[in-house]
Formats: structure tokens, sequence, C-alpha cells
């Protein structure tokens, strides 16, 4: 059951990896960095190579509708990503995944997989569950200008809250990180511009 929604449930064809035995890492680049919603051993800062932190999503359920979408990030491919990654115990897992499911997946444009993330210390890694965007669902928001982006987040709400919301509360605990992401904090200027 998810705990933020108990309503929502994984889409029936959300990909799903098979995890390995043990403790799973979960990698977290967007709010779950903030707001994970479930018991973890440990977090530390990690890099996950190969995808990047991206505005590419246009959320019909967290922070939109259908009728009018908001965006929320992605991990989309290319570059690399530096965010959070949490250590469940091991039996904790599927309660966690159940609800990471739920929360991630309740449509097909993430599928989870397991990807490997690196620690701050050289040599060091571990396997980490990841939620990567489908290039291939209506959901993917592709190259849109940052004042496009911003029109469409700023009256965008959903079940979790605004668009807005999200955006902000992403910069601010990039900021924390020692992460500057320009086109966000772009798409954030043209925010203000449109409020004036």
């Amino acid at each position: 059951m998810n705990k933020l929604h108990p309503s929502l449930k994984p889409h029936a064809e959300a990909v799903k990896p098979t995890l390995p035995p043990g403790d799973l890492w979960v990698f977290a680049y967007g709010s779950l960095m903030w707001n994970p919603g479930f018991e973890y051993l440990e977090h530390r800062s990690a890099r996950l190579f190969g995808y990047h932190r991206s505005l590419c999503v246009w959320s019909y359920v967290h922070r939109g509708t259908v009728k009018k979408p908001g965006m929320v990030l992605g991990l989309d491919r290319g570059g690399s990503c530096c965010g959070h990654a949490f250590r469940i115990a091991s039996k904790d897992i599927s309660t966690v995944t159940e609800y990471l499911y739920a929360r991630e997946m309740p449509t097909t444009i993430y599928q989870a997989k397991l990807l490997p993330i690196h620690f701050g210390k050289p040599g060091s890694s571990a396997q980490a569950l990841s939620f990567i965007v489908n290039r291939d669902h209506e959901q993917y928001a592709k190259k849109i200008s940052p004042q496009y982006a911003a029109k469409q987040i700023q009256h965008a709400k959903g079940i979790s809250g605004s668009s807005q919301e999200y955006l902000s509360n992403t910069l601010e605990h990039l900021k924390q990180l020692g992460i500057t992401d320009h086109r966000l904090q772009n798409i954030a200027d043209q925010l203000k511009q449109l409020a004036n």
C-alpha cells in the first residue's frame, strides 16, 4: 500500500527488475531525496552514470492531471546524475518496493531497473533500484523550451501538490547537495517573470 496515497497502485504493465538477496539500495534524484516515505538503514551521496536528471515528464498524477499536466523529473539517457542512495534492510524490501512501485509507476512512464551507483570513495559502488524514463511513452516531454515548461508548471496541481512546489523543492535540495542545475533554475526564473 502507498502510504502517501493509498489508492495508487503500480500499472499492470509496470517494468520491475528481479531483486538480489540482501539489503537493497534505492537511488533518489527527485522528490525521493527529500520525501522518501520509507524506513532506511542509511543514506549516502551517490552518482549514477549513463543517465541525467531532466524535467522531461508530463505529470498526470502527482503534480498535474491528464487535462492539465504538470512536470516532474526523470532519469533520461546520457551524462550522469548525483543524488541520494538509501539502503533498505532486506526484511523491509517487499514493503518498500511495493510502496515505491505504486508511487512511481501508476503509469508506465518510468521503468524500474537495477543500475550501478558510485559513492565518493574510489571503487565503492553498489547496484541500486532506479527509475528510468521511458522515452516511448506519451508522458515523455522531449525537448521543450524553459518558457513553455514554466507556462505548463505555473498552475498545474496533482495529488501530491503543485508543480511549482516540486520545482522549488528540487532546486533547494540540489543546492544543499552543492549541485547547480542551470536548466531547472532557468525554468524557475521564467516562472518568476510570469508571476510579475
